[in-house]
């Protein structure tokens, strides 16, 4: 567990870098980013305990909370291992870090600091050793990570210090009360499930799932009560209530059971087992109805193997949003590894899957991700029976290999990837090639294409000044830009059987009738991007010129609309 140990260098075996270029990654690569990030993690938590020392605290000092985490370790290892690689522990020492440096906000600094106190305590709960620490206490609340949180009853509301005692797996808390004197709890963590004593102790709860040949079952925390589960800031808990905890598990052990088609392993491909946790974000209860699919996920090169999610209603859109944000996950451990590319992080790149410029990183990070997703939805088509369900495979199939390769393209001629760089992106575009290759049914192939050349269209349209000649190093944007809604990559998914709106007629393939009807809406605002982004696609399905050609590439010079 010490930063002492393991001081060899990583050298990453060949086989398994070319199985994480392709865009996949077997269990034993995804183990060695996993041991690299240990590593990593280790050493971050070395410095950050040298820049507590100095920290004046009315807490345990750090190097003590650091005694007893260490003792817990060298009697119980493992579970001690858990909690100091789970997403949260590295969130939060990425977070310290920053907060030290003056780049990031929170809480007082001594209370945040505190934190190291609180997984001080967990080890010692696993290992059944005895600790008294002074700890951070929030209107009451102490959590501990891996294990849950404790609430004392009547306890002052805001920022206090408590003690904190551990002794044979049981743990008492102390803290000033609400008006006067102090309040204590006592618990055993380890072994009690639910709270008999009114809210006192509320436990980790957890996603369960059996791999369908039989082996022990797998667990992936679902995680709603740790303070660094955000990824980055200070967060208070957000606890589901029984019925949307009760959903998750249902969605999840769907997820999984779709993810589990047997075959070798590559991208797409994801054992949910790979999976450290998940984080709920935005809802704590079933009402309303969460939308199909997943409208928010994201994930955090410091939280390896975590990930925050926006439950949907479709186990589908779950199962595809585990495979993006281990794609994620997968890629930022790389780029702990290795100096993939140079990035003056200027967001200039055209990125298919966003309405906002990016920068290099986030091109590659998105490429990464989406090729992954092409790979799961490649799946999805092979297994699929006739009907929606393979008409929505072979749509978002076509989609995303054909935006992976565009953003590839881009990342490949920038001029600055690296020599490990090159060699990741080449991997890519291998594997997209050889998809590109693949019969998709023409419909859905061209829904997809059509898709895509809107989404590229409205971005320039909304992004790109036409008044300023797009130099070398990439194109000048509107100082009036803002987000918008990408409303189509979803809604082209599928054939309109009776199409009423000018997207729904160019969906189904009319382009003359999805013409006459963006006209019609341009002719009250010509410069409407949404409009104007269809009239140009449908104009170019019908009279596939130079012309046409023309305005695609640079549709942003369109103004105004041409007569026709």
């Amino acid at each position: 567990m010490t930063s002492e140990q393991h001081l060899a260098p990583f050298r990453m075996p060949d086989r398994l870098f070319a199985e994480l270029a392709a865009g996949g990654g077997s269990a034993a690569a995804v183990a060695f980013l996993e041991r690299a990030e240990r590593a990593r993690r280790l050493l971050l938590l070395r410095t950050l305990l040298d820049l507590l020392d100095a920290l004046p605290t009315p807490l345990t000092p750090a190097a003590e909370a650091w005694r007893v985490l260490k003792e817990a370790a060298e009697k119980s290892p493992e579970p001690v291992e858990r909690l100091l690689l789970a997403p949260a522990t590295g969130g939060w020492i990425s977070h310290m870090l920053r907060r030290v440096r003056g780049t990031a906000t929170g809480p007082p600094l001594w209370a945040e600091a505190g934190h190291l106190g609180a997984l001080a305590l967990s080890a010692s709960l696993h290992a059944g050793t005895e600790a008294t620490l002074d700890v951070p206490l929030t209107s009451g609340r102490l959590p501990l990570p891996g294990l849950g949180m404790v609430g004392l009853p009547d306890a002052r509301e805001g920022l206090a210090v408590g003690r904190a005692t551990t002794a044979g797996g049981e743990l008492t808390v102390t803290g000033p009360g609400r008006t006067t004197g102090s309040v204590r709890v006592t618990c055993h963590p380890l072994t009690q499930r639910a709270d008999a004593e009114g809210g006192t102790w509320l436990a980790l709860r957890t996603l369960s799932h059996t791999h369908p040949d039989g082996t022990a079952p797998f667990t992936v925390v679902l995680e709603d009560l740790d303070p660094y589960r955000d990824l980055d800031d200070h967060l208070p808990p957000a606890r589901l209530d029984a019925d949307e905890a009760q959903e998750w598990q249902r969605l999840f052990g769907e997820a999984a059971r779709i993810l589990a088609r047997p075959g070798t392993p590559g991208p797409g491909r994801v054992d949910p087992a790979m999976i450290r946790a998940i984080v709920p974000f935005g809802r704590t209860a079933v009402s309303p109805p969460p939308p199909p699919f997943v409208q928010v996920s994201a994930s955090s090169g410091d939280s390896f193997g975590g990930m925050l999610i926006v439950r949907p209603a479709s186990a589908l859109a779950l199962a595809e949003t585990l495979v993006h944000e281990l794609q994620h996950s997968k890629l930022a451990a790389l780029l702990h590894l290795f100096p993939l590319l140079e990035d003056d992080r200027a967001e200039r790149y055209y990125a298919p899957w966003r309405t906002d410029p990016r920068h290099l990183t986030g091109l590659l990070h998105g490429a990464y991700a989406f090729t992954g997703v092409a790979g799961f939805w490649r799946d999805r088509l092979a297994g699929a029976k006739e009907g929606e369900e393979a008409e929505r495979a072979a749509y978002f199939f076509a989609l995303r290999r054909l935006q992976s390769r565009l953003a590839v393209r881009t990342l490949l001629t920038s001029g600055r990837l690296t020599v490990q760089g090159r060699a990741l992106v080449s991997g890519l575009a291998r594997t997209l090639d050889g998809w590109l290759r693949e019969p998709v049914p023409h419909a859905a192939l061209t829904r997809a294409r059509t898709a895509a050349a809107l989404h590229r269209t409205e971005w320039r349209l909304r992004n790109v000044d036409p008044a300023v000649e797009i130099p070398p190093d990439g194109p000048r944007f509107r100082p009036d830009r803002t987000v918008w809604p990408d409303v189509r990559t979803h809604s082209f998914a599928t054939r309109p059987v009776v199409p009423r709106t000018a997207d729904e007629h160019l969906a189904a393939g009319d382009a003359a009738a999805a013409l006459a009807r963006y006209a019609g809406q341009l002719a009250a605002d010509p410069a409407e991007p949404h409009a104007l982004a269809g009239w140009i696609v449908a104009r170019a399905v019908l009279d596939p010129g130079r012309e046409t050609r023309r305005m695609l590439a640079r549709p942003e010079l369109l103004q105004p609309l041409p007569s026709g």
